[in-house]
């Protein structure tokens, strides 16, 4: 990956570089005893420098070494490529990120394809590197001279951008990376792949059905055409990529979109996060498993539990459960209000099938018991202590827990129960499992105004 150590012009820096891509920080150092000007020389034909060697090999130490000497971190080789660009392409994180804190710059361009150090990162999978580089350019000069957004959606030479890159080489965890900070998920590229195809279309060309479905749940268009008008499952689906051709038949159900417009989705803590993105990722395999059955072929599918309806909470669990879908415990609590709904059905309550083409913002959903609105979603906490009074009667008693609300909703669905409470049950229920295949939601005021009338009647 132009690192290599041809045609040195003496054999005491053949032997200097050798011990350089060997790590030997001994042979380093004694040959920089002898010559100091070593450090700023480099291969006659690849032009391949010891800061290349050392970044392209790992050798956190000899590059430490070679920084300190006051060499160049953006020094090229032949193929206009930095230093930060060989650890990037070989997954040298800690050498990644002694070269962004020494101030190398990510906003160089090779000659071979035009590409920064972020598209080699996505390119080639290396997630930490990825990583690294997109929070080096949140605090660079780069994000106040190009942007971040601008940064992130670059395109080399052939008219591909990073989420391109990653999704034509099946990099699903980088997809979700790029797509989680701002990466275009419908952009056409120019003479990559073949022109006109979007990140999409790549996947489906490979057969990356990981890929397929984080783009998909980003809000990636199935019915986008390439310069030869194809959609993405026509490409599947030529290519004997069955199971991706299922996901991205036009006729299947659509599935749910992350709602990355919503202000206080872009604001989630990681663990709020986490717990949505699962919900997000299983109702949308419910949805793959309904397309799937009965198919021949199987679709690889995350590695979730068959049973995800009790959100990792046992029989015996004292927290409180979900007043919308009386199934799942509340992990999840709006503020202002401090009300608290289960995972999937705050996704419910948030999700969009497609976001508006004309313009990025939605209007902030609001809570269903209040109608509030909605500025911030955190983690729940358990009310392991919470106490119900009742001022008539003058009874202090604690909260029913999951294990008694559940057996209670059973007792009452038999038969036990009022006429009034199976309705509502059957209306709340219904609500829960909005989404589930069709991909579609009901509008947030909607929802506030069935609950209304729920709980009212």
């Amino acid at each position: 990956m132009g690192h290599g150590i041809s045609c040195a012009r003496s054999s005491d820096e053949l032997e200097f570089f050798r011990a350089l891509q060997s790590g030997d920080m001994d042979a380093v150092q004694a040959a920089l005893s002898v010559d100091r000007d070593l450090v700023h020389r480099s291969t006659p034909y690849g032009r391949v420098s010891p800061l290349h060697i050392a970044s392209a090999n790992g050798h956190l130490e000899l590059l430490s070494m070679l920084l300190d000497q006051s060499v160049n971190p953006d020094l090229l080789n032949r193929h206009k490529q930095t230093p930060l660009m060989l650890a990037a392409m070989n997954g040298k994180i800690e050498c990644v990120n002694k070269l962004l804190e020494a101030g190398a710059n990510i906003l160089m361009f090779d000659s071979l394809n035009g590409r920064t150090c972020l598209h080699h990162a996505a390119y080639y999978g290396h997630t930490d590197c990825l990583k690294a580089i997109l929070s080096a350019a949140q605090s660079s000069p780069v994000a106040h001279s190009w942007g971040f957004a601008r940064y992130v959606n670059l395109k080399d030479d052939n008219g591909a951008t990073p989420l391109h890159l990653a999704s034509r080489q099946g990099r699903a965890v980088s997809v979700h990376i790029l797509l989680d900070n701002g990466s275009i998920v419908s952009s056409p590229t120019g003479s990559y792949g073949f022109p006109g195809s979007t990140p999409l279309h790549l996947a489906a060309r490979g057969g990356w059905v990981d890929c397929v479905r984080e783009l998909l749940a980003w809000g990636a268009d199935r019915l986008h055409r390439d310069s030869a008008g194809r959609i993405p499952y026509a490409i599947a689906l030529k290519r004997n990529h069955g199971a991706c051709a299922a996901l991205l038949n036009p006729s299947s159900a659509e599935p749910l979109v992350w709602p990355s417009p919503l202000k206080f989705i872009s604001e989630l803590n990681t663990d709020a996060k986490e717990l949505l993105e699962a919900a997000l990722m299983e109702a949308n395999l419910e949805r793959e498993k309904k397309i799937l059955r009965g198919a021949k072929f199987s679709c690889p599918s995350p590695s979730l539990s068959e049973d995800g309806s009790e959100d990792n909470i046992s029989e015996g669990s004292e927290a409180e459960l979900c007043s919308i879908c009386f199934e799942r415990a509340c992990t999840i609590e709006v503020h202002d209000c401090a009300h608290q709904m289960c995972a999937p059905c705050t996704l419910s309550l948030c999700c969009h099938s497609k976001p508006n083409p004309s313009t990025l913002c939605l209007t902030s959903p609001t809570c269903p018991f209040c109608r509030s609105t909605i500025s911030k979603l955190v983690v729940a906490k358990q009310k392991t202590s919470d106490i119900i009074t009742d001022e008539s009667e003058k009874i202090i008693s604690p909260r029913p827990s999951v294990r008694r609300l559940k057996s209670r909703s059973r007792n009452l669905s038999e038969g036990g129960g009022s006429s009034s409470f199976k309705g509502i049950s059957s209306a709340v229920g219904s609500l829960s499992k909005m989404g589930r295949g069709s991909g579609r939601i009901a509008d947030s005021a909607d929802m506030a105004d069935k609950l209304d009338h729920m709980l009212c009647t």
